[in-house]
């Protein structure tokens, strides 16, 4: 069985239990995925499984990527997977929802949106200089450095930047509910990214 799936975020909702109460839950279309090429231990150092995810446009297929699919579909999104016992898994054989199971963990891995420049204030949640009294900072950084010694700016500085756009894991994330029929998979809580982001799901002993 594999241990991991690729899919996309499609939003927000909330389910209800039978005693009324109300759990917001983010829907995920899980898979489905075609394996691709296993690795091994004797070939590859290591043993894994590499999976496929939504059909690539023909027009950007290329003799390498061609080379590479061989036999199968060329796909968008490759992505590579532990597995509880790799010689019961074949290329070709494809994967969706089924692999999880309701109750249990999963470890969820996207891009967070992308929120572009920002200061210290939005993207460190720094408290800001005094808004009276004659102080002209406000929302200002304030000193980044020291005096004579070491003269210069430690690495890793909380400084203004990029907000957002980089890749976040949330784990823990609790499988509420399946819809195998149409490959959804409803987990407890939020999934970093935007909706139709690709996000990736690991089980949680994986």
């Amino acid at each position: 069985m594999l241990n991991g799936m690729l899919g996309r975020k499609i939003g927000m909702t909330q389910i209800f239990e039978e005693d009324g109460t109300a759990i917001p839950v983010t829907v995920v279309q899980a898979g489905p995925v075609t394996v691709i090429q296993k690795k091994t231990e004797e070939r590859d150092g290591y043993s894994s499984v590499q999976v496929g995810f939504e059909d690539l446009n023909p027009r950007k297929i290329n003799k390498p990527l061609a080379g590479h699919f061989k036999d199968q579909k060329p796909k968008t999104f490759l992505r590579e997977f532990s597995a509880d016992d790799i010689s019961q898994i074949e290329v070709g054989q494809v994967f969706n929802s089924s692999i999880f199971e309701e109750g249990e963990e999963v470890a969820v891995t996207g891009t967070s949106k992308g929120k572009g420049f920002a200061g210290t204030m939005k993207r460190h949640n720094f408290g800001g200089q005094p808004a009276t009294h004659g102080h002209r900072g406000h929302r200002r950084t304030g000193s980044i450095g020291q005096c004579a010694t070491p003269a210069r700016v430690f690495k890793g500085k909380k400084m203004p930047g990029q907000y957002g756009n980089a890749t976040v894991t949330v784990s823990g994330l609790r499988v509420v509910r399946i819809l195998p029929d149409q490959n959804l998979v409803l987990l407890k809580g939020a999934v970093p990214g935007r909706n139709g982001g690709v996000v990736t799901l690991k089980k949680a002993s994986h």
